[in-house]
């Protein structure tokens, strides 16, 4: 069975979870969600999610959101990705954990504020603050990233798909790739994975799209 992913190119939480069926090798198919246009406020939306909120997998009778539950679906089914081990997998939840709380929570705010927003509706102070929050975050994630290939252990995992969501966009909220070079070679490799794809040519929806 081929899995729907309700979904847009934006959207980093989405992207995690594409990106993580792709180096799954899970077969999938994206379903654009014109959430510029605002389907996600629609009734018919909110049937299928409550929250109003992308990404949404569908699957036979299966609906989930929230991209790290669909992650571990993903894991769960395919037997990958989740670590060798309980200590492992646990470590790879503290990591999904930390991305959705300190990496990209304040990564996609600040981005969409950046560049989605228009200027005069961003809220004064809030976007200074939020850049020094994600320095903390990058730093975290640097020193962790140094001398060691992936976030656990000595494979690729959901830890990788999930910090990595933000960190392909163009668009600027804050992150030099060159700034940060553990991330950077670390990103390079996530990029050398079979199924890898940039989130604009994985999904359908991007601001040229819209331009």
């Amino acid at each position: 069975m081929t899995a729907t992913l309700y979904c847009f190119g934006e959207s980093g939480n989405a992207y995690k979870a594409a990106l993580t069926m792709q180096v799954a090798g899970y077969p999938w198919t994206p379903r654009y969600v014109d959430f510029f246009g605002g389907e996600t406020r629609t009734p018919e939306y909110r049937t299928l999610n409550p929250m109003g909120e992308v990404p949404v997998l569908v699957e036979g009778e299966t609906v989930l959101s929230q991209s790290g539950v669909i992650q571990f679906h993903v894991a769960e089914r395919t037997g990958t990705l989740l670590g060798k081990d309980a200590d492992a997998r646990r470590e790879v939840l503290r990591w999904v954990l930390w991305d959705n709380h300190k990496l990209s929570g304040q990564a996609g705010t600040t981005r969409f504020l950046m560049n989605f927003l228009p200027e005069a509706k961003r809220p004064a102070g809030v976007i200074p603050y939020l850049q020094v929050r994600l320095k903390a975050a990058f730093k975290t994630l640097d020193t962790h990233l140094s001398g060691r290939e992936w976030i656990v252990g000595d494979a690729p995992s959901l830890a990788d798909t999930a910090c990595c969501g933000y960190l392909y966009y163009p668009e600027p909220f804050g992150f030099d790739r060159g700034a940060w070079p553990a991330i950077d070679a670390w990103l390079d490799r996530i990029a050398a994975l079979p199924g890898w794809k940039h989130p604009y040519e994985l999904m359908p929806g991007s601001p040229a799209d819209r331009a």
